[in-house]
């Protein structure tokens, strides 16, 4: 896989590798937190449970999806720099704290929010790249 990104981004000059790098890292991050929203919408149960063995409270789940689809809102949206740099600082912190949340105990999902992090960490580091 990275050979075939390699032997495919090796084509284009650095502002436009750049832009399809930022745009993949972007889509790739939007759709998981996408989907991470519509799990704590549509399946509140299991999400609760979860919540509740991490010791989190519970009255956090709906805020949180609503911020994770408003992050993505000003990250694609390019509205406001210091809007998608809150954005950005909110979802780094919010996967740290699901990695560790994870991690301590011991469910083995934590490899989502890694994931996820270096998704955040590539978007990041291209869109100021390119900008």
């Amino acid at each position: 896989m990275g050979l075939f990104l390699w032997l495919f981004l090796g084509k284009f000059d650095g502002m436009k590798r750049d832009k399809i790098i930022y745009w993949i890292c972007t889509g790739l991050l939007s759709l998981m937190m996408l989907a991470s929203a519509f799990k704590y919408f549509a399946d509140y149960d299991y999400i609760a449970g979860l919540f509740t063995s991490f010791g989190y409270p519970l009255y956090i789940i709906y805020p949180l999806a609503i911020a994770k689809v408003l992050g993505i809102v000003a990250i694609i949206s390019n509205v406001s720099s210091f809007l998608k740099h809150l954005a950005y600082a909110g979802f780094f912190f919010e996967f740290i704290l699901a990695f560790f949340a994870h991690f301590m105990i011991q469910d083995g999902e934590w490899l989502g929010a890694i994931v996820a992090l270096v998704l955040l960490i590539g978007s990041f580091v291209f869109y100021k790249r390119m900008h």
